[in-house]
């Protein structure tokens, strides 16, 4: 399961919720949790763990996004 919405779940918190928190679109983290969008950037990945209330790291990792990735990413800020 993906990593955002096992924290999302274990929180026993909606999509809307979530987007209200953290300020995304409802149907971006949909679009997240599906796999429909991979790649986001730091500051997404930032937002949605302070929505979150987690560690960015918990976002991170085999089921989340990679470190590599991340580092990829900041190139594009």
């Amino acid at each position: 399961m993906n990593k955002i919405r096992t924290a999302r779940l274990k929180q026993r918190m909606t999509q809307q919720q979530l987007s209200v928190r953290c300020g995304l679109s409802q149907a971006y983290i949909n679009e997240l949790e599906n796999g429909r969008k991979v790649n986001p950037s730091i500051v997404v990945l930032d937002k949605l763990a302070a929505g979150l209330q987690v560690p960015l790291t918990e976002l991170l990792g085999p089921e989340g996004i990679s470190i590599l990735e991340i580092a990829r990413n900041i190139d594009q800020w």
